[in-house]
């Protein structure tokens, strides 16, 4: 820590990303209102503030129905349709709370 009266140095930091994903965390933060820049000091400031992370770090649990495309997912539609027809089918509440606790949603 700098005491009164004390200049505070400071340094630079490099960090190479595509240009993709700098161009969508550019547009993210201004909308925002900050920048890049001003984004990553705060993380930096919040990872120190909180001895670590400033945010979970795990594993995304992928979801299966985010490959699929209209087709497929409407054909899935239909044949649930079909099973529910004969009487084979579970509870929406009970549906939605295993996909919920399965994949994050």
């Amino acid at each position: 820590m700098s005491r009164k009266g004390e200049a505070i140095m400071a340094c630079t930091i490099q960090v190479r990303v595509d240009d993709e994903l700098k161009t969508k965390s550019d547009n993210l933060f201004k909308e925002l209102g900050t920048d890049t820049t001003t984004a990553i000091r705060m993380f930096l400031t919040q990872a120190v503030a909180n001895n670590g992370f400033p945010f979970e770090i795990k594993r995304k649990t992928v979801n299966p129905f985010m490959a699929l495309s209209e087709t497929e997912v409407l054909d899935k539609l239909e044949k649930a349709r079909k099973h529910a027809d004969q009487g084979d089918y579970r509870d929406a509440a009970v549906m939605v709370a295993d996909m919920r606790a399965k994949y994050g949603l």
